[in-house]
């Protein structure tokens, strides 16, 4: 099917081109969003007709997703959930859960806005990017942590992870250093018998 772009969309084109995408795309994508009309003559001499209006638009838009992403580029929000002691979450974190946490942070930003390659399904420090406007996107922090000490940890830079299993590997080593001088008095004290 053939439409004509009325925005910028990514991988696919520039406001005014006519491309061919698939039926289904069209229909329940860029058509339903107001992203593209059917290139149809009607259509295609309304776009003329309203060209200058949809880039003075764009324009505008442009503008203001460009001061908020001066605002939001490299902002860091703090994600707490419930992990096992590998840093394995029971769950994810969604682009929903990163909207969120952006909204708490004092920014308005919608869950379509985040671009998740995959779902964040481990503890860390991990880069998200958001898409303000076609042509602007911006890069946040997403520190998902067990408490909000541990998020400042990892804000430091600490791996929470490593050292939690240094901590119960020097456990492991203080217990079996005591059992083994528990054993080594033992045996001192049946030879003196």
């Amino acid at each position: 099917m053939q439409v004509i772009l009325l925005e910028r969309v990514e991988k696919l084109g520039q406001m005014g081109d006519v491309v061919t995408v698939k039926p289904g795309f069209a229909r329940n994508f860029l058509l339903p969003q107001g992203k593209a009309l059917r290139a149809t003559k009607d259509n295609t001499a309304r776009f003329e007709r309203e060209r200058a209006q949809l880039e003075a638009r764009n324009l505008e838009l442009r503008k203001e997703a460009e001061a908020v992403a001066g605002k939001l580029d490299g902002q860091a929000f703090i994600v707490i959930r419930q992990a096992g002691d590998s840093g394995q979450l029971y769950g994810s974190v969604s682009a929903r859960d990163v909207s969120e946490a952006a909204t708490e942070g004092g920014f308005s930003v919608d869950r379509g806005q985040i671009i998740l390659d995959r779902p964040i399904k481990a503890i860390g420090m991990h880069d998200v990017r958001v898409r303000l406007h076609p042509e602007v996107t911006v890069t946040v922090q997403v520190n998902v942590a067990r408490t909000r000490d541990e998020a400042e940890l990892q804000a430091m830079g600490e791996d929470v992870i490593a050292r939690d299993r240094a901590l119960e590997r020097a456990e492991e080593d203080a217990a079996t250093a005591e059992i083994l001088e528990e054993q080594a008095a033992a045996q001192e004290e049946e030879g003196e018998y």
